[in-house]
């Protein structure tokens, strides 16, 4: 019986096939990485490395590791409540005072020094496998974690900057094709752009700038990324550049309510009450229940002026 065993095993080698019974390292490691237990991740890491370096799915948990190591949650209790969303609010025990008497909530904070060990294991993973974005938008992902909003704008044009050589071919876990990639990637880079805009600072105002820009080398027809240039350019006060971003985009989707109420909204800061009128009832006509409640509303306020 043990003959037969190492024959099998023999045949698996000579093949380039595991055997049946061979251990799954990501499936162990991701086991391990829900549990929280860094010790054993590290063990079963240098196992696998041995074992396998042209596993891509290695670099992802070498990543994973170091970034989940580089984190720290202290839970604090404090009277002021937190910038950010989340929390649970304590109110007094007689409920005489319906103002919180204090919050309590997660403070996260990260190693610099343990992650940029993760980014170096992402840079070897994305050297070898290009094309796997999953680690690309981690990198991403772990930078705005960290705040470090010029690193996390490079990583983003690095992806626009390469779907234009990779035709959008990404694989992600598995080295699996995308569904719909151009589509995944783009959607993916707006949710990053409303990131950006959410800091409200002037740095970032830039960075939406040049990832707008960058999206439109590529993709001139991206509705969403004139969208962007041109909020960029209203926070700026930049009102003829603004509509002339937003008149490309009217162009190619002439019904898109996001397109049509920036519109009105840089004509009324423009002070061109008439037009801003015109795009809010358009906003009307096409738009939901909510958005033809808004536009009602800026017509109002329009006309009291």
């Amino acid at each position: 019986m043990k003959s037969k065993i190492l024959t099998l095993v023999l045949i698996a080698a000579l093949f380039g096939a595991a055997p049946a019974y061979c251990e799954n390292f990501r499936d162990r490691f991701n086991d391990l990485l829900s549990k929280g237990d860094f010790a054993a991740q590290e063990q079963l890491l240098k196992k696998w490395e041995k074992a396998d370096q042209d596993d891509a799915e290695l670099y992802v948990a070498y990543f994973n590791y170091y970034a989940g190591k580089s984190r720290d949650e202290i839970v604090r209790l404090d009277k002021n409540k937190p910038d950010s969303a989340g929390g649970l609010a304590v109110t007094d025990k007689d409920g005489k005072n319906k103002e919180p008497s204090a919050y309590l909530y997660s403070d996260i904070s990260y190693d610099t020094k343990t992650l940029s060990k993760g980014f170096e294991w992402a840079d070897k993973g994305i050297a070898k496998y290009p094309d796997r974005l999953d680690i690309r938008f981690g990198k991403v992902y772990m930078y705005g974690e960290i705040k470090d909003y010029a690193n996390f704008t490079e990583e983003i044009i690095k992806i626009i900057e390469y779907s234009g050589k990779n035709k959008n071919k990404w694989t992600w876990t598995g080295n699996q094709p995308v569904e719909n990639p151009e589509k995944f990637m783009l959607d993916t880079i707006q949710q990053y752009q409303v990131q950006l805009f959410h800091t409200e600072t002037d740095a970032n105002d830039a960075n939406m700038r040049k990832i707008a820009e960058t999206v439109l080398k590529y993709y001139p027809d991206s509705v969403e990324s004139l969208s962007d240039l041109a909020i960029v350019f209203m926070i700026r006060k930049e009102y003829d550049k603004a509509l002339y971003a937003l008149g490309r985009a009217e162009k190619i989707a002439p019904q898109d309510t996001v397109v049509l109420n920036n519109t009105a909204k840089a004509y009324a800061l423009k002070g061109d009450t008439a037009k801003a009128e015109k795009y809010y009832k358009l906003v009307e006509k096409y738009g939901s229940g909510d958005e033809k409640q808004y536009a009602l509303e800026q017509i109002k306020e329009l006309k009291n002026k």
